[in-house]
């Protein structure tokens, strides 16, 4: 009886003719370097790994308007504080954009949200850091949003059709933001030495965790390689990495500034850049709640949730009130 159980469970192991159609077809489609759309089939795990990445992206973005939405009412000027209020606007837009293209992979909103609500989904390390000065507003501009674009470009050509379309959108926008943050740091750094100070204090700051957003070493990444191999991800951690150390390491000499990396130089015999070794055991303990504004971060986006029921709840009604009258 058991040899018959252990037969039967190897042979509904074995895909169907109908599953091995699918699976080839999905295959050409990733090879021939086109699209995935929400109505095609799909592997499991790739469905599973894009709702991951997808979902995580968006409670990225919702966790990140809390720094600078804490800035709005201490900006300097009113140009400033209406830049500001624009920029997080579009966070949420870009939010909502995500968690509609998650959504076209068979999770309702609702359950993503619960998913971050509990803890049981992830957001970008980055947003766990405290924003402590209005020079912070700056270099998350240039750092933070610098990382998100040169990750987010490549996924304006992700094989999952919906996400690459939202990605286009919102690379747009985030190439304003980061000007926005690389200005308000030019203005800074031709200000007073104490506005040069701050500064240079917030690069310091914020350069390693903006490092670390691209994700742990190649070796270390469990899920880069197969993200790959489906083109839902273009390039490995460490090559995002490289492009965006690049970058920044050119544009900081315009600030007059400096990076916080004396090791930070360009290697001509391998073509890529050193810099220093990362502290991947803060990054470990901020993913799994250990940074300095994890709670502070959770209990507000909870706070916010539990105080917009009522929108939620009247939104519902106004809904179903139209369904209804439609049916009449």
């Amino acid at each position: 009886m058991a040899a018959t159980t252990q037969n039967d469970s190897q042979l509904s192991a074995v895909p169907s003719y109908e599953e091995q159609q699918s699976q080839a077809r999905f295959d050409a489609i990733i090879d021939d370097d086109s699209r995935i759309e929400p109505r095609d089939w799909m592997p499991e795990a790739y469905r599973k790994t894009l709702t991951r990445q997808v979902s995580q992206h968006a409670h990225s973005e919702i966790i990140g308007m809390q720094p600078e939405a804490n800035w709005i009412t201490r900006a300097p000027s009113l140009k400033r504080k209406a830049i500001l209020i624009a920029k997080v606007q579009d966070e949420a837009g870009h939010g909502l954009y995500l968690y509609s293209a998650a959504e076209t992979l068979g999770t309702a909103r609702d359950e993503l949200n619960e998913q971050l609500l509990t803890g049981r989904a992830k957001y970008s390390s980055i947003f766990n850091y405290p924003a402590r000065t209005w020079a912070d507003m700056g270099a998350i501009g240039w750092l933070v949003d610098g990382a998100a674009i040169a990750n987010q470009v490549p996924l304006c050509r992700a094989s999952y059709g919906p996400y690459g379309r939202a990605m286009v959108r919102i690379c747009k926008e985030e190439s304003f933001h980061q000007r926005q943050g690389f200005e308000i740091l030019l203005a800074l750094s031709r200000g007073t030495e104490a506005q040069k100070k701050m500064a240079q204090d917030a690069i310091n700051r914020f350069y390693e965790p903006s490092l670390m957003m691209f994700g742990p070493p190649d070796e270390q990444s469990p899920n880069s390689k197969q993200s790959m191999a489906w083109k839902i991800k273009r390039f490995s951690n460490d090559d995002l990495r490289q492009r965006f150390v690049g970058m920044i390491a050119e544009q900081v000499k315009v600030l007059g500034l400096t990076l916080p990396d004396p090791e930070l130089r360009f290697d001509q015999e391998s073509g890529k850049w050193i810099h220093k070794d990362l502290n991947w055991d803060e990054f470990m303990s901020v993913i799994k709640g250990g940074g300095p504004m994890n709670a502070h971060r959770m209990e507000r986006r909870r706070a916010a949730h539990r105080e917009g029921a009522w929108v939620r709840e009247a939104a519902a009604a106004y809904a179903n009130k139209q369904a209804q009258s439609e049916v009449a």
